[in-house]
């Protein structure tokens, strides 16, 4: 089957466009991977050494730098710690660091901090001091952990910092972690989620174009198989307010029909400041605000967030439903803030920036009834961060402890990216490896693959069999929501109407008074499914042999799309398809091939010597005429998205000629790169542009790049970069936070004609904020 005929078939059309603001993927120059180094070496400590008097043994004195090597050295084995140089180089050097970090007391590991800023000094303040713990070695720790009873545990909870939760966690086996997580419950007020044996789903109803029947129906299709009971969370493609609100409106339109307003709480998971304006126009619409965070002040500068702001805005949440935060190890890596020090003690610190949000929220209410919750987000990253099912796994568990020993309800969003070496069967098998250990709840869709999202994570299936399996139970309150809507029966056992969206449809039609006849409803629903899957978002319907068995078709297709993203993933970008571009200049990266690019992105982000010299030439050939924008085409994570017909050539000519027509000056020629990354295209305008004028004039970047794959459309972006001369001449200066992009571009998603409409109008905008005049076309 062609991929064109697959995508007919399927109903794959879809399109998106998304504006990014302060959104950055990849690590920065000054943490690039160093790959002839192995790893951190350690000999066999002297008995009862601790960490302090070995570094003083080795180098005389303390020594920051081998402190962080050796705490990164106990960790688990994962590429993150590697890029940093503080990962172990065998087995036997990390054995003999967790021997070096057991033997430490507390009190000595709480003195010596491995990094200071804001965040921390905002955890010490809300960690209780406690002569107990301070007097225990980390081994002690461990062995209290693990021999005492969750009350004796909840009673230490507070005097635990986040670094030493993070210490504890890096001296525990996998099996050692699920105790802990089997024991400690930190559940929602009001409610069983986060309690012993309850496994709840955030019901995750994503569209590539925002579009609210593909994310009411989503919700539909999750409660016909008695999923979601945690939050109705849409990652929005556009953060305007005006489509944050037209979600909000609707997810809580579901919500009240049901009349479950104080059951499960919606979201729409923008920017807390997006979250917050919606709220002051539309009051009472938002339910739980979200927001990611980041264990550093600079790292959650990354997210336009700030410990004020964030402080702001929990004393304004004095409902029902408060904070709901994501986290993941490695994104303060690759967003350029691993300010050296290692992956877990990272994750651990933004949990206890969460609780002390979580403390000013009870302060606030005077009680302990308002929801938040936190949710790993374990795997998105890539396998820049880890790659294995294995690691995954080890990632899993660690964060679900340190989420419940600083108090919080933490669930996890096991997941892996397209490019990572985790399959579609090596998902399940991460998924009851992790369960044991008990989380509070996972994401839920129709299928593994987010249709927008383009990564691998848990269906509403997974969901389905996890209860089967452990003999988890949803949240009382929605069981028995999903009872009264004839899902389930009263012995808990799914009826004739279990994987029936359109039922679902068909009850809350009803709860609006629709006067029209089962038949007619579903007449109706039937043409939505059709709607909605012809926009490449899948609705499952039934089941296969069992309950939690996809349908063989649905498999298939599923299947199909994982297939042709790895086989996209690893094409290159070939020398005829390079000559077919008109006057291009054509470049490498630092990548050595494709799968240097691939596993270290950092690589594809910086030039060769060879490749600045031929954008100098470029540059040079302009005698001083500079134009007003460059063009830059990369294969990215899929040159198929550019080679495909229909793709880039209608894209590239209706881009350059609407340009044209707004008085645009542009480049003769195009820069084209090989394994090139976002950021390659910020270097080259800084060898273009970053030249002194007076007075100061402003310069644009257009960035033709392929997408991740996993839709099946093979689609790419455009990513819109305007910038004055003096800003291009400052080093990295230039990045995600100043750029837009529009998404989703194919022939069978978001067009080439639709596109270039949209990133005309943006680059317009663009300019014009540096006072440029610009034509009417």
């Amino acid at each position: 089957m062609s991929r064109d005929e697959f995508l007919k078939q399927a109903g794959l059309t879809g399109a998106s466009i998304l504006i990014l603001n302060g959104c950055n993927f990849f690590v920065s120059k000054e943490e690039t991977l160093d790959t002839s180094l192995q790893g951190v070496v350690i000999p066999k400590p002297d008995i009862n050494e601790d960490i302090f008097s070995y570094i003083k043994k080795v180098k005389g004195e303390f020594n920051m730098t081998l402190y962080r090597q050796i705490l990164g050295a106990a960790n688990e084995f994962k590429e993150g710690d590697k890029t940093l140089n503080i990962a172990a180089a065998d087995d036997q050097s990390r054995t003999y660091a967790r021997k070096l970090l057991g033997n430490t007391k507390i009190e000595s590991l709480n003195k010596h901090v491995v990094y200071n800023d804001g965040i921390l000094e905002l955890i010490q303040q809300s960690t209780q001091v406690n002569p107990f713990i301070e007097n225990l070695t980390l081994q002690e720790l461990k062995d209290f952990t693990l021999s005492q009873p969750e009350e004796k545990i909840k009673e230490i909870m507070p005097s635990l910092s986040s670094d030493i939760i993070a210490c504890l966690v890096k001296l525990m086996t996998n099996e050692e972690l699920i105790e802990i997580g089997k024991k400690v419950f930190n559940p929602l007020p009001n409610s069983k989620i986060g309690s012993q044996g309850y496994m709840g789903a955030r019901v995750q109803p994503n569209s590539p174009t925002d579009n609210i029947e593909d994310i009411s129906w989503q919700v539909f299709n999750a409660w016909s198989y008695a999923v979601g009971d945690v939050v109705l969370g849409t990652n929005p493609v556009s953060s305007q307010p005006e489509s944050v609100a037209k979600i909000e409106n609707a997810l809580f339109d579901i919500i009240t029909s049901f009349d479950l307003e104080e059951t499960i709480p919606n979201c729409v998971l923008s920017h807390i400041d997006i979250q917050a304006e919606v709220e002051k126009e539309n009051p009472g619409s938002t339910g739980i605000w979200f927001q990611s965070i980041a264990g550093t002040v600079n790292a959650n500068k990354t997210f336009d967030v700030t410990i004020d702001k964030m402080l702001q805005y929990a004393s304004e949440r004095n409902g029902h439903f408060g904070f709901y935060a994501e986290t993941g190890q490695g994104a303060d890596l690759t967003n350029g803030h691993a300010e050296g020090f290692d992956m877990v003690m990272h994750e651990s610190r933004k949990y206890g920036f969460l609780r002390v949000l979580k403390q000013k929220i009870d302060a606030l209410k005077g009680d302990n009834n308002s929801w938040v919750h936190v949710n790993d987000v374990a795997g998105f990253i890539g396998p820049e961060v880890f790659r294995s099912k294995e690691q995954l796994v080890r990632c899993c568990l660690e964060d679900t402890v340190m989420g419940k020993l600083h108090g919080l309800t933490i669930g996890l969003d096991i997941c892996s990216t397209l490019h990572m070496d985790v399959n579609l069967e090596d998902l399940d098998w991460c998924i009851e490896n992790v369960m044991p250990a008990n989380p509070a709840y996972l994401m839920a869709l129709p299928t593994k693959n987010d249709p927008m999202l383009s990564y691998l994570t848990t269906a509403f299936s997974n969901h389905v069999k996890i209860r089967e399996q452990f003999k988890y139970k949803v949240n009382d309150a929605m069981w028995d929501f999903f009872k009264k809507l004839e899902i389930i029966d009263e012995k808990g056992n799914p009826t004739k109407h279990f994987g029936d969206p359109i039922w679902v449809y068909y009850k809350f039609k009803k709860t609006k008074k629709d006067k029209r006849s089962l038949e007619e409803i579903y007449e109706e629903g039937k043409q939505c499914i059709a709607r909605i899957e012809s926009r490449g978002v899948p609705i499952a319907q039934g089941y296969g042999n069992n309950y939690w068995d996809l349908k063989p078709s649905l498999d298939k297709k599923v299947h199909y799309l994982y297939e042709d993203a790895k086989v996209s993933l690893w094409t290159e970008m070939n020398s005829t398809f390079i000559q077919s571009l008109p006057a291009s200049v054509p470049i490498i990266t630092k990548s050595e091939n494709r799968k240097d690019y691939v596993y270290h992105p950092e690589s594809g982000e910086v030039l060769t010597p060879n490749a600045v010299e031929k954008v100098k030439l470029l540059r040079n050939s302009w005698n001083e005429n500079t134009p007003d924008i460059q063009i830059i085409i990369s294969d990215g994570l899929n040159a198929r998205a550019l080679m495909d017909e229909g793709h880039l050539f209608p894209f590239l000519d209706g881009l350059i000629n609407s340009l044209k027509d707004y008085g645009y000056t542009l480049s003769k020629k195009h820069i084209v790169i090989k394994n090139g990354r976002v950021r390659a295209g910020y270097a080259c305008g800084e060898v273009l542009f970053g030249q002194k004028s007076s007075p100061p004039k402003s310069h644009g970047i257009i960035h033709i790049i392929g997408e991740r794959p996993g839709s099946g459309h093979h689609n790419f972006s455009a990513y819109l970069t305007v910038a004055q001369s003096s800003t291009w001449n400052l080093k990295r200066s230039v990045d995600h936070n100043i750029s837009k992009v529009v998404s989703g571009i194919s022939d069978t998603a978001y067009t080439p004609e639709k596109a270039v409409l949209d990133a005309v109008n943006i680059i317009n905008e663009l300019f014009l904020n540096y006072g440029k005049q610009v034509r009417i076309a």
